[in-house]
């Protein structure tokens, strides 16, 4: 038998809701996270285990890319506690509708892009040097 179907496969002609997106990306930082806690507790156990290797990992953070890697573990952070309290919102009653969970969808987007470029600016751009 013949099926006759669409099929597309095409991911990116796919025009996904805000919704999903929010979702998809709930669900991104929080697998993010998940892979940079042993990291984090590593770097945690090492800075805490002498004064000079606490001066040594805060010698350490002038390098561009470990600051590139914090701000990108920050920004995965920010954006799924901003996530996570909109889904406690959402289990209280608050946004359920369609239009409330799309609203709530782009207030997220919104509030957590403000908060990752501003957390970028103060992480990736060294202030102690500048010369104004």
């Amino acid at each position: 038998m013949k099926d006759s179907r669409p099929v597309n496969l095409k991911l990116w002609t796919i025009r996904f809701p805000v919704t999903a997106i929010a979702s998809v990306m709930h669900r991104a930082s929080g697998v993010l996270l998940f892979l940079f806690i042993p990291c984090l507790l590593w770097l945690l156990w090492y800075s805490l285990s002498s004064p000079q290797a606490f001066n040594h990992m805060k010698d350490f953070m002038d390098y561009f890319i470990l600051r590139f890697v914090t701000w990108v573990f920050m920004s995965a952070l920010i954006y799924h506690l901003i996530a996570g309290v909109r889904h406690l919102l959402m289990d209280m009653g608050v946004g359920e509708s369609l239009e409330g969970g799309r609203l709530g969808a782009w207030i997220v987007m919104l509030f957590s892009f403000l908060l990752i470029i501003g957390m970028g600016i103060y992480l990736l751009f060294d202030f102690n040097h500048a010369i104004w």
